[in-house]
């Protein structure tokens, strides 16, 4: 098992769950965050962090494996992030928004620290 961010990051973007990630797994696209799946070592202290609910374990990731697959992806291709950031200033705008993946997913890296 590991541990995924899904679609309620998308435009989102709270970086609680960097800051207490003990092995750094995250990485940072435009808009949201992933969790490298090789990396993560399943403690699970990133998922009550989330103001979001963002993240979940891969096991309530979609039949398909949709966003797994976008972890696993996106890891291997943004920059790692490490420290706490601002989350975007209209977060709240899209926080219970559904279809966000099909309407703002960016495939554009992030800034990283």
């Amino acid at each position: 098992m590991t541990f995924i961010v899904g679609e309620n990051c998308i435009n989102c973007k709270h970086s609680d769950c960097v800051e207490v990630c003990p092995v750094d797994c995250f990485y940072e696209g435009e808009n949201m965050l992933v969790i490298h799946p090789d990396e993560c070592i399943d403690c699970g202290v990133c998922e009550p962090e989330c103001p979001v609910d963002a993240i979940k374990a891969d096991l309530a990731d979609e039949p398909d494996g949709k966003w797994l697959k976008i972890n696993t992806e996106y890891a291997k291709e943004w920059p790692n992030i490490t420290q706490k950031g601002e989350p975007p200033a209209d977060a709240d705008d899209f926080k219970d928004e559904k279809g966000k993946c099909e309407k703002y997913f960016s495939p554009k890296s992030g800034d990283g620290n």
